[in-house]
């Protein structure tokens, strides 16, 4: 075993033998150390320094010994707090089994944990994450733990200490011979009383006499045995089954919730609300093997758009004000990644890095998991899912053929320049000489991708102007000519025109028509029109590894990113390519959400979607809520019922009372025939508004079904919607409600149904 340093303090001088009668004497007392055999750093200690201890039952005769059960933990260490956590029981008995078989051997024992998430070096005693980075992490075989009074979790000695407290526990328990004591090389000194008293003193060389009481200063800490005798809640092992994969792409910024917690730790949250949520409300099939779980991985892509490969950071830094620096600080890293993605250079960074991000997480996935035939989905957060909709936007199915900028067969002139010239234009003739080692000219230019120029040493922002030009160039030229391959659901072509009406009309239409766009006001940027025509930056989409079968977006701005891109209408008939169902899952205070289906249905004014609470009811004051609308429409409809009846009471007057009927007297009974239908007319309207709507298709973006759904607020929430607005943005990570609905349409499609909830 390795040897480690003990993380606390111990007493420098060994407290001698207590003799047994005065430790019976004090026997229904809270043990401590007796008063006249303690150094004299402990002979002060006050009474609350017991305040740990355990009552020791002297009646029972001593128990024979036992050999102690070992718990496998790992070390976390999060802004100078060191914590140590328990790996599942599943997890430890896999990693117990393996020790044993270490032994002397030269090449490393690794073990999958945690989902198969890490992986722990047995021989190493190190813990790897396998999907994400993040630095190793220490692991411990625990058998022995102490906690001081102020502390809130058990802390495991090192290996080598707690097997000597163990070998002392031992050899004290065969003789029944205890007040044993031990040192560790830090000066830490264990007492073992009895079975049930073990105790733990602070060298007096650490102690303060200027900051500290006496008590405080001498106060043991309490000493435990086996992970059973601690107050640790170990947690429930996975199942190895894996049914469905979930990819899940952040927002703008590194962190991801008020926390300031990165990607990786809210992913970790959703996945164990997810697991506690198949235990409650699929318990039957989870028990009958019939279901597995979900797993979720994140996919970061503000690393590599904020790293040492673009440098955008520094040219930032430079023109950065020093005045209020954290605030300026935070811009930078955070808000900065909205424009960036509207930049034609660092939108093709961000969609490269999550697309291959993807792709990547997906083959090591599926490597790892060699059983796995399930399906994939991927999840959106703010800006994540924008940058999903656009990736999903531009995939190509198996039927469709990719689409060329150029036709084939043509002459490719670019304006009939140079190479040249070309590159004097753009200011790069210093990599003229390289592309014409290559033998490349315009026309084989324009075939090239970044990859391509990446080999030849050409760096990143002359590959961009270089691959920008040409590609603005023959997409403008294709479009003189009128000879591009106009991509089906293209809905406007770039000239546009205005009539009397104010109307955009187009030189030519399109029969099948999916998108509807406004005029530009600017055309400062180009913009490239793809199968859909919703105006993203001219970038080259890459493709994913797989087909989605679902896409969930939270909190998400894609309505307001079409409409200001000119998108007035989205055709119900449109579809992504690759992906087939559509959520857009967000909180009702949420400032950066936006709805999508009044872009789709015009025509009706749909109210969203209400997710159900988790515990398959209404929060109590949305219930309130709904009560005092159902009573003013109660009293509503009474009042109408008693004018109806008030008039159909009048009209019943005997006829023979009544003069002979003119034209005059007819006109009068119209009347009163008239507004007694709209009594009726107002009833019937009212008794329908307590009816649910009918079921209304709402487009193919999710198959017919509705598109936009919303969270249930809190009542705290509901008294100031400003106070929580920022908090409404980041709840979707912790929010059971939106776990549920991923998990209730990933298993409806596996065919099993969710069981009823249990208040």
């Amino acid at each position: 075993m390795s040897h480690g340093s003990s993380e606390e303090g111990g007493l420098s001088q060994a407290a001698p033998d207590v003799n047994t009668q005065e430790l019976l004497d004090t026997s229904t007392e809270s043990v401590a150390t007796p008063r006249d055999q303690v150094p004299p750093a402990v002979e002060e200690a006050s009474p609350s320094s017991t305040s740990s201890f355990e009552m020791i039952d002297m009646e029972s005769g001593p128990a024979p010994y036992q050999e102690v059960q070992p718990h496998w933990f790992f070390c976390r260490r999060a802004d100078d707090n060191t914590s140590w956590l328990p790996f599942s029981r599943q997890d430890s008995d896999k990693l117990e089994n393996a020790s044993y078989t270490v032994g002397d051997r030269e090449d490393e024992v690794v073990i999958a944990v945690e989902g198969e998430r890490y992986d722990v070096h047995v021989k190493e005693r190190k813990r790897y994450a396998v999907y994400w980075e993040q630095g190793p992490t220490e692991v411990r075989r625990c058998t022995w733990f102490y906690k001081g009074d102020k502390d809130i979790r058990f802390m495991p000695y090192p290996e080598d200490f707690s097997e000597r407290l163990e070998e002392a526990f031992m050899i004290s328990v065969t003789l029944n011979e205890w007040k044993r004591k031990l040192v560790s090389p830090n000066g830490e000194t264990v007492i073992l009383h009895n079975p049930k008293l073990m105790v733990q003193y602070q060298p007096i060389g650490l102690q303060d006499e200027w900051i500290s009481s006496p008590s405080e200063q001498t106060r043991p800490r309490t000493v435990k045995r086996g992970v059973n005798n601690i107050s640790v809640e170990i947690p429930v092992g996975e199942p190895e089954k894996v049914d469905h994969l979930v990819f899940m792409v952040h927002g703008i910024g590194p962190a991801c919730d008020l926390r300031f917690r990165s990607i990786i730790q809210c992913v970790n949250d959703f996945r164990s609300a997810s697991l506690s949520l198949l235990s409650s409300h699929y318990k039957r099939a989870e028990q009958d093997g019939q279901i597995g779980r979900v797993e979720f991985l994140p996919v970061n892509w503000h690393s590599a758009l904020h790293g040492d490969a673009t440098g955008v950071d520094e040219d930032i830094q430079r023109i950065t004000l020093p005045s209020i620096s954290r605030l300026r600080h935070f811009t930078n890293d955070t808000l900065l990644d909205l424009f960036f993605y509207n930049s034609p250079t660092y939108c093709q960074t961000i969609v490269d890095t999550v697309a291959s991000e993807i792709n990547m997480l997906h083959t090591l996935f599926k490597k790892r998991h060699a059983d796995f035939n399930g399906a994939v989905s991927v999840v959106g957060h703010s800006l994540g899912s924008l940058i999903l909709f656009d990736l999903l936007t531009n995939q190509r199915n198996g039927s469709r053929k990719a689409r060329e900028a150029v036709p084939s067969g043509e002459p490719f002139d670019l304006n009939c320049d140079t190479l040249q010239q070309t590159l004097s234009r753009l200011g790069l003739q210093q990599y003229l000489d390289t592309l014409q080692a290559e033998n490349l000219d315009l026309e084989t230019l324009a075939l090239c991708q970044d990859g391509d120029l990446k080999d030849l040493g050409i760096p990143l922002g002359p590959r961009k102007k270089i691959l920008d030009y040409v590609r603005k160039k023959s997409l403008s030229q294709a479009f003189k000519t009128e000879e591009v391959h106009l991509p089906e659901g293209l809905q406007v072509p770039p000239q546009m025109t205005s009539n009397a009406d104010g109307n955009h009309s187009s030189g030519f239409t399109m029969q099948q028509s999916q998108f509807h766009r406004a005029q530009s006001v600017t055309s400062a940027v180009d913009y490239e029109y793809f199968d859909v025509g919703i105006g993203q930056v001219s970038i080259d989409y890459p493709q994913l590894a797989f087909h989605p079968q679902t896409f969930f977006a939270f909190g998400s701005p894609i309505g307001m990113f079409l409409t200001v891109r000119g998108l007035k209408h989205i055709d119900p008939n449109y579809s992504f390519p690759t992906c087939k169902s559509f959520y857009n899952i967000y909180h009702p205070y949420d400032p950066v959400a936006y709805r999508l289906e009044p872009m789709i249905v015009t025509e009706v004014d749909l109210e969203p979607m209400l997710i159900p609470h988790h515990k398959g009811r209404k929060r109590m004051h949305l219930e309130l809520k709904d009560s005092f609308t159902r009573m003013s429409m109660d009293l509503k409809n009474n009042v109408l019922g008693s004018l109806r009846t008030a008039w159909q009471s009048f009209s019943r007057i005997p006829v023979a009372a009544l003069p002979p009927v003119d034209e005059g007297d007819a006109t009068s009974e119209g009347d009163l025939h008239e507004t007694q239908g709209v009594c009726d007319e107002a009833e019937s309207s009212g008794s329908a508004e307590q009816t649910e709507q009918p079921e209304i298709k709402v487009g193919m973006l999710n198959g017919g079904r509705r598109i936009d759904y919303v969270l249930q607020e809190k009542p705290i929430e509901s008294f100031n919607e400003y106070l929580f607005a920022i908090q409404s943005h980041l709840c979707y990570w912790e929010s059971e409600d939106t776990a549920l609905l991923l998990l209730k349409e990933i298993y409806d499609k596996l065919g099993v149904a969710m069981e009823q909830s249990q208040q």
